[in-house]
């Protein structure tokens, strides 16, 4: 077939393998010592080589072959990385999405993709069998990665990870990866969801190269690096470099759940020179160094991407990098469609800072080689083809596409997302982002939040990134979040706030006049006059800094039509009285039995009521306790002690 190349994707890791060989090439978390300090072991190059055509060749031998679209449910580690690089070997697709998608919406990605063959963990498994039954019909293979249970198929074999012998008594044939065209499709895999449906995202072999490249060369990974790899991708994609990838530990899906001092520990056992890392992340890692008097000068240069980044999580950033801080630090704008788009250190982004005060938007950066943008006029309609009068005037807001080897040109299976999101020009697509932004006289990109998310109100169109950007410079906000309240077109404009921490509630209603005041005084902000405090913004769990804005929405409409209907709020809340009353019958009928029978029947009527109802509606009030900004924790008591009461009028 014409345009193939003799070089495939994994051939960088042989490559690496061949030149460095006694390099390590994963270091990753196997538990504690007795003081609480994480303990490593590592895979060198050469181990991590011969273990992906070990893996090459067991799947082979399953039934996997060229073309075969895989589920691959591998917790993060050294075992992911050999099968990835396995399957891509044997010229499989490895289809992967993300368990910070949450379960339901995981198996639906799944189904989408409709995978042939799967290759996952017995808890995997477990959920394939009990609840993917539509989602894996398609399945032929079903191989297991450690101990096989109920299921049949073939598992892989054991190998001796950490040990200094990997592959200790299992021969390695090489597997060559089959030449591939740059558009031939290497991988799949999805969206965050964050602003709806995930969609599966083709990643052909130029893409993948293509992705690398900017790796080196834009983002500065080099094969001398030690890396930090909070996110899986960017492990594949540092073993590709030739980098040492260090793995914390903690729940890579769940950002929130990895603890700064493990991260400090990691950088200053291993000698970490580079990260990506989301804000979240950032933000807390800033906050330990400097409750701590911590530095870290070791770190090269950092990434920072997912999320828009605050003022004060960059400045605390690069106070902990030292003196050079702010050309260390790099914020990364992109997508799973096209990463990256752009990049901009915290020294050109802190500049840009004075405008995002006043309205001007979120300096993004300016385009990184080979990718081309183009700001397009708004429209939730398809742009089919391009042509002239689909781009909008120079340096006003619309939407930003993109076009170039590193941006995927269509979704997998997904008719209806390609006609929503792709616009053919001549043999090249351009991919609408759903980000709206303009392009300033130097080529900069400013960030002003997402298309699907703007409130378009009677007296016009706000955007949320831009509206925000002034609200956020008042001391004692921590973040807000503009919503909409209403039918697109005469939506109320709503700002929930998130207070700084540690202000007491007595001073929310002192905020938000203050707020009411700054909107007033720039003109992006001027018609918002409701804002509401909030406990705490419900977020995306993969980057733990994506607002869920649809649903603080929802919330928003609650309060401002309790705050309308006063004898209704208080009529709700005087009905927590009941179950209160319930509670207090159970603790006199535990310490003094009653003996009437009616009286009896009433106590274990009561007692089901408030014990078993109150648990079985755990399901239902812990989501809605989350987007309130309620914790598991306080979230489970409020429900078991009020049930229905306190939970339905979140």
């Amino acid at each position: 077939m014409s345009g193939r190349t003799a070089e495939g994707v994994s051939d960088r890791l042989r490559a690496g393998a061949h030149a460095f060989p006694d390099r390590k090439a994963v270091v990753y978390p196997v538990g504690r010592d007795s003081s609480g300090r994480a303990v490593y072991r590592h895979v060198t190059y050469r181990e991590m080589d011969e273990a992906a055509d070990i893996r090459a060749g067991e799947l082979r031998a399953a039934g996997i072959g060229a073309g075969t679209t895989t589920a691959l449910m591998v917790r993060p580690g050294p075992e992911l990385f050999a099968v990835a690089f396995g399957l891509i070997r044997i010229g499989a697709v490895p289809v992967i999405a993300d368990p910070g998608l949450g379960l339901r919406r995981m198996l639906r990605c799944h189904r989408d993709a409709g995978a042939e063959a799967f290759v996952g963990v017995p808890a995997a498994h477990l959920v394939r069998l009990l609840l993917g039954r539509r989602a894996f019909a398609a399945l032929r293979t079903r191989v297991t990665v450690g101990r096989r249970w109920l299921w049949g198929g073939p598992r892989l074999r054991d190998l001796a990870w950490g040990t200094g012998a990997a592959t200790a008594g299992i021969p390695a044939e090489p597997v060559r990866e089959p030449p591939l065209a740059d558009g031939d499709l290497l991988a799949i895999s999805f969206t965050t969801g964050s602003t709806g449906p995930a969609k599966g995202v083709r990643h052909p072999r130029g893409m993948v190269e293509g992705v690398t490249r900017q790796l080196e060369h834009v983002l500065g990974q080099r094969a001398d690096d030690t890396s930090l790899v909070t996110v899986p991708l960017w492990g594949v994609l540092g073993l590709l470099v030739g980098s040492t990838c260090v793995l914390p530990p903690g729940d890579p899906s769940r950002v929130a759940a990895i603890r700064p001092e493990d991260v400090v520990d990691a950088i200053d056992r291993f000698g970490v020179t580079t990260m990506f890392a989301s804000p979240a992340l950032l933000d807390r890692l800033g906050a330990h160094a400097a409750r701590t008097g911590r530095t870290l000068e070791g770190l090269r240069r950092v990434n920072v991407g997912g999320a828009p980044v605050r003022e004060d999580i960059a400045a605390s950033m690069c106070a902990a990098l030292g003196p050079e801080g702010e050309r260390r630090l790099t914020v990364v704008y992109g997508a799973t469609e096209a990463l990256p788009i752009s990049a901009v250190d915290a020294a050109e982004a802190r500049a840009g800072a004075a405008a995002t005060r006043t309205g001007g938007g979120t300096c993004v950066g300016r385009p990184v080689p080979g990718v081309r943008v183009r700001v397009v006029r708004i429209t939730d309609e398809p742009m089919p083809r391009w042509s002239a009068d689909l781009a909008a005037p120079p340096h006003e807001v619309g939407e930003i596409v993109v076009g170039g080897p590193t941006v995927s040109d269509r979704y997998h299976a997904a008719p209806e997302a390609d006609r929503a999101a792709k616009i053919a020009d001549g043999p090249h697509v351009w991919h609408r982002t759903g980000d709206l932004g303009r392009l300033d006289s130097r080529g900069r990109i400013w960030f002003y939040g997402r298309k699907s998310q703007r409130v378009r109100t009677a007296d016009g169109t706000l955007y949320t990134v831009q509206c925000e950007g002034v609200l956020n410079a008042h001391p004692d906000v921590r973040r807000t979040a503009l919503v909409g309240v209403g039918p697109p077109g005469t939506a109320r404009p709503v700002v929930c706030v998130e207070p700084r921490r540690g202000l007491p509630v007595r001073e929310h209603a002192r905020l938000e006049r203050e707020l009411r005041e700054l909107a007033a005084r720039h003109a992006p902000t001027r018609t918002v006059r409701d804002f509401l405090c909030h406990r705490g913004f419900p977020v995306d769990v993969r980057h733990n800094a994506k607002i869920d804005r649809e649903a603080l929405a929802g919330w928003a409409a609650v309060r401002l039509a309790e705050a309308e209907r006063p004898l209704r709020r208080a009529a709700a809340r005087a009905a927590r009285a009941v179950p209160l009353a319930g509670w207090a019958f159970l603790l006199h009928g535990t310490v003094w039995p009653p003996t009437h029978p009616v009286v009896q029947a009433l106590f274990w009527t009561v007692a089901v009521l408030n014990v078993g109802v109150h648990a079985l509606q755990l399901p239902a009030a812990l989501p809605r306790a989350r987007r309130a900004g309620y914790g598991r924790a306080a979230a489970l008591v409020r429900t078991l002690l009020f049930g229905a009461t306190w939970w339905r009028r979140l």
